[in-house]
């Protein structure tokens, strides 16, 4: 079975569409994701309430290696400073689209499309001339995904319209706040549109208002 060449598409700017090869494939790489939490510190309580903000981007980081004496340049090649140099120009600024270019690492099933967060260069050997042939560079690859793609997945319920919530024992304002705004600061939005002067006038069996939260341009819904 041959071997697959694992590539670098760049898939946006004035250099859509060419392709960067890999010299040696990685020996490994590493998929990482996580998500962005706020925390709300609530007098009389144990803990912070926890809330979630955000899903982030996938990274993806990898190791290449770069080197001349194992695999000599030859007529129409390219050397290690000149492989170093294309792949770091994409965390360059595209002219066209006034940001680094969009790119896709394939290799094999794998199919990944970001943005090169962070690179580091780091040259290992050299000739006699002081022309570097050897070079490893860690890469950070930042999933891009667009907005229509965000959205792919609606979020069937937000805090962007009225709803009618009910006190249980042990219930506050701060609690309700929490959960339907995921931000317990939010209890004065809860108070105010139920007349209430003291959170604490609340009692389990008691219905309230939660309201849409809103800014000058309009509702503004959150998560």
């Amino acid at each position: 079975m041959a071997l697959e060449k694992a590539t670098i598409d760049i898939v946006s700017g004035s250099k859509a569409g060419n392709r960067i090869a890999v010299l040696f494939n990685p020996t490994d790489y590493t998929i990482e994701r996580s998500n962005s939490y706020k925390t709300t510190s609530i007098p009389g309580l144990s803990g912070p309430l926890i809330h979630f903000i955000n899903g982030e981007a996938d990274v993806l980081s990898m190791e290449l290696f770069l080197d001349d004496y194992t695999d000599a340049p030859k007529a129409g090649r390219k050397s290690v400073r000149e492989r170093v140099d294309e792949l770091a120009g994409l965390l360059e600024i595209d002219n066209d689209q006034h940001a680094p270019p969009i790119v896709r690492f394939v290799w094999g099933k794998l199919s990944f499309t970001a943005i090169i967060e962070k690179m580091t260069r780091k040259f290992l050997l050299f000739q006699p001339d002081g022309v570097p042939s050897r070079a490893s560079l860690s890469i950070n690859f930042k999933e891009y995904r667009t907005l229509p793609a965000l959205l792919t997945n609606p979020r069937l319920q937000s805090g962007d319209k009225s709803k009618r919530r009910v006190i249980v024992a042990g219930d506050s304002l701060w609690l309700l706040a929490s959960r339907e705004y995921h931000d317990a600061a939010l209890w004065r939005e809860i108070a105010e549109a139920n007349d209430l002067d003291d959170p604490r006038d609340v009692v389990a069996g008691d219905w309230v208002l939660v309201p849409p939260l809103e800014n000058a341009d309009g509702p503004l819904g959150r998560l």
